[in-house]
């Protein structure tokens, strides 16, 4: 089939899929708010080109009436954004409906952040004698002093390690990779977790994998992880919320307290724009803030 006798649609799916190598749980999700919108305005892709900044607004306020949140609709935005952006581009349309548009205001949700104290009594914490122990060690110690995301620890295989050198191989988002600095201490708990990885029969197909689950034979999922980190937290007896994604938060934070540019800081969580990583300027900003009410003499109680 001639790709130009294909729909707006499906150019815009191989677009996703060939040209942004997304994941294809991403592609759906940009298809069906799509489709949302199509409903709404009849359905059928003329309907979809014909679009006006008018019918984008009427649709925008039909989510509000439904009770879709605003950090909802922001992303339904973007998703439109992307779609009428590619329409333009692959000349469907001359003019951009969304360009307008302005995004729902949404309260920013500053995440909670660990000290290192914190960071280092969960680690403490972990019970060495067990099994699972020194993986365990390693783990959050990769977590914290990487930055990584959830799925990317997951992920590590050996051959992303590069230990001598001190670096590691991450995949990130859409498949993108980038090397992370490994701390000496995150060397020396990944070096002592591998005779414990070593006695491990992983199953046919997972032998590159870096962290094992002991019972299962092959790489730890993500639930495992949300559940040691939580274990490992009530343990402790810390008192904040807090996931896996904390310790991406915290080794954020702590680069930028301690005088990290904020394009290194992009770099190195793998952010695709600067104003994701941005975010941990107001966190900063709001410890200043504390500091300030907490210290300055003209705050002190007489």
């Amino acid at each position: 089939m001639n790709p130009d006798a294909k729909s707006p649609r499906m150019r815009y799916r191989i677009y996703l899929q060939l040209e942004k190598s997304l994941r294809p749980v991403t592609v759906e999700s940009y298809l069906s708010d799509i489709s949302k919108l199509a409903t709404f305005l009849g359905d059928g892709d003329d309907v979809l080109l014909s679009a006006t900044i008018d019918d984008l607004r009427e649709f925008l306020s039909s989510l509000s009436d439904v009770g879709i949140c605003a950090r909802s609709q922001a992303r339904i935005l973007s998703s439109l954004r992307s779609f009428y952006g590619f329409l333009r581009l692959d000349g469907f349309i001359s003019d951009d409906p969304t360009e307008l548009l302005v995004s729902p205001k949404i309260g920013m949700h500053l995440p909670d952040v660990l000290t290192l104290q914190e960071i280092d009594d969960i680690i403490n914490a972990i019970d060495l004698s067990k099994g699972e122990g020194q993986r365990n060690r390693a783990m959050i110690e990769v977590l914290y002093s990487c930055g990584l995301r959830v799925s990317e620890l997951c992920a590590l295989r050996m051959s992303d390690l590069y230990l001598p050198e001190r670096f590691v191989r991450v995949t990130g988002k859409g498949g993108k990779q980038r090397l992370v600095p490994l701390s000496e201490r995150a060397v020396a708990e990944i070096e002592a977790y591998f005779p414990d990885r070593d006695r491990i029969e992983i199953k046919r197909g997972y032998e590159d994998y870096l962290f094992i689950s002991e019972r299962l034979k092959k790489p730890l999922s993500r639930i495992t992880l949300f559940h040691i980190v939580k274990e490992l937290v009530l343990a402790v007896g810390i008192k904040k919320n807090v996931s896996p994604h904390t310790f991406r938060h915290s080794f954020a934070t702590h680069l930028l307290e301690g005088g990290a540019n904020l394009r290194v800081i992009q770099a190195m969580l793998g952010h695709e724009s600067i104003a994701t990583t941005e975010i941990y300027t107001h966190i900063d900003t709001v410890r200043l803030r504390e500091e300030i009410i907490g210290h300055h003499p003209r705050n002190c109680k007489m």
